[in-house]
């Protein structure tokens, strides 16, 4: 083997994969909390044109993905729960070969069927006879309405057409109810083999993490990093889970820099926002270093402080816990006490967090849900309250400071210095799991990989 394929055979080796099971069990999961009087409605992603006769590249619905596994766009998932023509439906492209010679092979019914479990398998053009059929003497459609005005129009159709016939047969479905009401809250609970799925991706970004630490130096710029990075990605059939962020100096305290294009110098810190995607499932890593590979004091200073901040936070994710009230605040305490201590706010700490002043420095909350989306499905309140967390759940930790140039009251020592640290955790019925601690994060860590 040579030696350029090794990774690539180390993470196809190591890579998990979803079951038939685990797919049915999530219908099964679905069809049961929505009810034997109501039908199930989602459909796939479609292609976008980035230019001409030019795609981007397709990225599935990860409602219908979850559903299904099917990666095909144009098609259409309907579920029935108990109806005698079968539970399970797709809807889809028909097998067509001298398409298929232009731009791939496709399932068509009879493969939604055999490989993806569909009870029936039906082509686009039977759409509207089939549906209106499963439709008939339901009381309910779950679809969620307001994402594609085409899809919103054909349900809409479907249902006066079955009220203007329904003199005559069953009674039309008379609501249509949200599916995030059902699916989304099922979908924040990660199953055991998800969580399989989300360390894969999460062992990859943290050695791309790492290949960027080793081989920055100051004079680079900022996108040939995120080449090392997204290189590290490829290598393990994976690509970016969002677009990277990759910033020096200055550029690390914007929070959603995009440009990557800035050279890096001597004496800066370089902040890296970037994660993999691993079929459909996502990992979200961010580290903040010093260019030349050896902190400052006033660097180390902020440093130190959002490290602390970040695992007094990840201590607080554990079940019972409240993601507002006990890991933000957490974070929002240590900064808030640190940003004082080193004279950048002044006051008392419990007023100040009161007064929110903390936000000139640390204006984001400190984590997000994360699982087939980057920032994944699923209430933050429940009942006006911030929710409590549960085992299976899943979010990132990432506090952060921020001391822009010329921000009123910083010392200009701190100035265009920009921290943030963020790692992806589960919450268990014990201490939580961190599936990104592969990449190191306190500061003599950081250097001694670096110094390699």
């Amino acid at each position: 083997m040579a030696a350029f394929d090794a990774p690539l055979a180390a993470a196809t080796a190591q890579a998990p994969t979803l079951s038939a099971d685990e797919f049915a069990a999530r219908r099964r999961a679905l069809m049961d909390a929505v009810g034997s009087d109501a039908v199930v409605i989602v459909p796939s992603s479609v292609e976008q044109v980035r230019n001409r006769d030019v795609h981007y590249p397709f990225r599935q619905d990860s409602d219908f993905r979850y559903l299904t596994g099917f990666n095909e766009p144009d098609a259409l998932l309907v579920l029935a729960p108990g109806h005698a023509e079968g539970e399970y439906h797709v809807f889809c492209r028909p097998r067509d070969r001298e398409r298929e010679i232009w731009d791939g092979l496709r399932a068509g019914p009879e493969g939604v069927m055999e490989r993806h479990g569909a009870d029936q398998g039906h082509t686009l053009d039977a759409i509207d006879t089939v549906v209106a059929r499963l439709l008939r003497g339901r009381a309910r459609i779950v679809y969620t309405l307001g994402v594609s005005a085409a899809w919103d129009q054909r349900v809409l159709g479907w249902i006066n057409g079955l009220r203007a016939a329904s003199r005559r047969g069953p009674a039309a479905p008379e609501s249509i109810v949200s599916l995030e009401a059902s699916l989304h809250e099922q979908r924040l609970i990660k199953s055991p083999a998800e969580l399989a799925m989300m360390a894969h991706a999460s062992r990859v970004s943290a050695e791309a993490h790492c290949r960027a630490m080793r081989a920055c130096k100051p004079g680079m710029t900022e996108y040939q990093v995120a080449a090392e990075i997204h290189h590290e990605f490829a290598m393990a059939r994976m690509e970016p889970a969002y677009e990277s962020i990759v910033g020096g100096g200055a550029n690390a305290c914007i929070l959603h820099y995009r440009e990557n294009n800035a050279v890096l110098r001597e004496g800066e810190l370089l902040l890296i926002d970037a994660g993999a995607e691993y079929d459909g499932y996502c990992a979200d890593i961010t580290r903040t270093f010093p260019v030349n590979g050896r902190f400052s004091s006033e660097q180390r200073a902020i440093y130190d402080i959002v490290l602390e901040a970040q695992l007094a936070s990840i201590d607080a994710v554990r079940a019972g816990k409240r993601h507002q009230d006990d890991v933000h605040m957490a974070s929002v305490r240590t900064i808030t006490q640190g940003l004082v201590d080193l004279g950048l706010l002044k006051g008392a700490v419990d007023a100040l967090i009161e007064d929110e002043a903390y936000k000139t420095y640390f204006m984001h909350g400190t984590g997000h849900w994360i699982g087939m989306d980057v920032h994944d499905v699923g209430a933050y309140y429940d009942d006006g309250q911030s929710r409590s967390l549960e085992p299976g759940m899943v979010l990132t930790v990432e506090p952060g400071i921020y001391v822009s140039a010329g921000t009123a009251g910083a010392d200009e020592r701190f100035w265009d210095i920009g921290v943030r640290i963020e790692d992806d955790v589960v919450v268990t019925d014990a201490a939580p799991r961190i599936l990104t601690a592969d990449v190191p994060k306190r500061a003599e860590e950081i250097e001694a990989l670096m110094a390699h």
